[in-house]
C-alpha cells in the first residue's frame, strides 16, 4: 500500500504546469505525491491529451451545461475528486473561480499558481499590469487556495527581471519557465509538511 499522498490537478488548457508537476512525481522515486487524477472543464483541453499519455486517469466536468449556476457546476466538479480520493488538489491553469463552498471542501490542501509575485496583481493581466506599473522584478506565486481570489498563504515565489523592451507575452514566457520550477518544488515540500516560503530567483 502506498503512503504517498495522491495529487488531484485542474486544468483549462494546455497544461504545461500539470505536465511539470506529474512529470516531477513520476519521475522520482522518493516523491511524497502521486497523481491520481487530471481533471477539466474543458473537453478539448490539450492537458488531458498530456496527461493520459503519462498514464494518468483523466475526467471532464464541462462548466457550459450549468450557465451561471457555479455551485450546481461544483456539485459535479467533486464527485470525480472524492472518488479518484484526492488528498491534495492542484490548480494548474483551471480557469474557473471556485466558490467558497468547494474551496472549503479541500482547505488546507488545495494549491494555486499565480503568474504574478502576489500580493501584487490578483487577477488577469498580471503581465501587462506589472509592465504599466513600471516594476523591475515580476514573477511568480505558489500559494495554499482560500475563498477569497489569489489571496491565501504563500508557499513559494519565483522572480524574474524585467527587461527594458519586455512585452506581456515576453514577460509571461519568462515567468512561465519559473512555474514550471517553482510548482513541483513547493508541492514536494508541502506535501511533506513543509509550509515555509520557498523562494527561487
Amino acid at each position: 500500500m502506498s503512503d504517498k499522498k495522491r495529487v488531484a490537478i485542474l486544468v483549462s488548457g494546455g497544461g504545461s504546469n500539470m505536465v511539470s508537476l506529474v512529470d516531477s512525481m513520476l519521475n522520482d522515486a522518493d516523491h511524497p505525491g502521486q497523481p491520481c487524477l487530471v481533471l477539466s472543464n474543458n473537453a478539448d483541453a490539450g492537458g488531458l491529451t498530456k496527461a493520459a499519455a503519462r498514464g494518468v486517469a483523466t475526467a471532464v466536468v464541462d462548466h457550459r451545461p450549468f450557465g451561471k449556476d457555479r455551485e450546481a457546476f461544483e456539485v459535479e466538479l467533486v464527485k470525480p475528486l472524492l472518488e479518484a480520493r484526492a488528498d491534495v488538489v492542484c490548480l494548474a491553469g483551471f480557469m474557473r473561480v471556485l466558490t467558497a463552498g468547494f474551496v472549503r471542501q479541500f482547505e488546507g490542501r488545495m494549491l494555486n499558481i499565480h503568474p504574478s509575485l502576489l500580493p501584487k496583481y490578483k487577477g488577469l493581466h498580471t503581465h501587462a499590469r506589472a509592465l504599466e506599473a513600471g516594476d523591475e522584478r515580476h514573477g511568480c506565486t505558489v500559494h495554499e487556495v482560500t475563498p477569497l481570489l489569489d489571496d491565501g498563504p504563500i508557499l513559494g515565489q519565483a522572480e524574474v527581471p524585467v527587461l527594458p523592451d519586455d512585452t506581456p507575452d515576453d514577460l509571461a514566457a519568462r515567468v512561465l519557465v519559473q512555474e514550471h520550477r517553482l510548482y513541483p518544488a513547493v508541492l514536494a515540500r508541502y506535501l511533506r509538511g513543509e509550509h515555509d516560503i520557498l523562494r527561487l530567483n
